[in-house]
């Protein structure tokens, strides 16, 4: 049997062997799941030996874009979005790439707040890999307007751009996160504030945004990407407003990847088990 891995530049960090491996348990199928730390020049190599050794992998940052130019098949959607982070080595050695991201995204925000997405006004907060590959998913679920918040506003513009193209139905907004006026007329009319930046994962990191913009009556829910309880997270949740970070969101997006190489059922509770270092393998 060919073995399965995440790739990333760090992935020390990552949790998806143990969330993966409990899944090819339940079905005794051995733990064929690794990290491999593979750089940016490293990633051609990786590739290379990808097609003869492995069953499938997961990209993580920062090879979600650039692992593109080296697959034979990319999903539509995927390609739309830049962003491909499961790849599954087909027996002839050729490579085809999707993105479980958005699937994961929307099973997380249906599971910690049972809200539809179908008309929603979505904000996110940051607009890189995350927000690239998780927009274009909401916005084929019917997701009735997109907000994106980001520091370099042309950033926030090209991908606008790239969802209205995309979905002509969907209105398409942006501003700079530091422009709080904007932000507090969006969070007035947002169903599902997303915050998709990287800050938090450190103590010294500053807010995203002005927090205070988070406040008693709003009716959106708060979903962080990251897995931590976050100042946006902790500030939601004492504001009063449904809040939730990125644990479910990292399991259904492998819960997916899962489903895709094997055609078997992923066994949701044994992978979060696995994810959250309870299981036995």
């Amino acid at each position: 049997m060919r073995n399965y891995a995440v790739i990333g530049d760090p992935v020390g960090h990552s949790r998806s062997p143990g969330m993966q491996n409990a899944a090819f348990e339940h079905y005794r199928l051995g733990s064929p799941y690794v990290k491999r730390h593979v750089r940016p020049g490293e990633l051609g190599a990786f590739v290379e030996e990808a097609r003869r050794t492995l069953a499938g992998f997961n990209c993580t940052v920062p090879h979600k874009s650039a692992i593109i130019p080296y697959l034979d098949e990319v999903d539509p959607k995927a390609l739309a979005a830049s962003s491909v982070n499961t790849v599954t080595v087909r027996e002839d050695g050729t490579l085809a790439g999707t993105s479980t991201d958005g699937y994961g995204l929307e099973m997380a925000l249906e599971t910690n707040f049972g809200r539809p997405l179908a008309g929603a006004e979505v904000c996110f907060i940051g607009c890189g890999g995350a927000a690239h590959a998780t927009s274009f998913h909401l916005a084929e679920r019917g997701v009735r307007t997109i907000r994106l918040a980001n520091r370099t506003l042309s950033k926030a513009e090209e991908l606008a751009e790239k969802l209205r193209a995309a979905n002509p139905g969907l209105a398409v907004e942006t501003a700079l996160p530091s422009d709080s006026d904007t932000l507090a007329r969006w969070f007035a009319a947002t169903d599902f504030l997303i915050q998709a930046t990287s800050l938090g994962l450190r103590e010294t990191d500053p807010a995203p945004f002005d927090l205070g913009l988070l406040r008693p009556g709003l009716r959106m829910a708060v979903f962080d990407t990251i897995y931590l309880d976050t100042p946006v997270l902790l500030k939601a949740r004492q504001t009063g407003l449904p809040a939730a970070g990125g644990a479910a969101m990292l399991l259904y997006q492998g819960a997916k990847s899962f489903e895709i190489w094997t055609g078997l059922a992923a066994p949701i509770d044994a992978m979060r088990a696995g994810m959250e270092g309870n299981s036995s393998c």
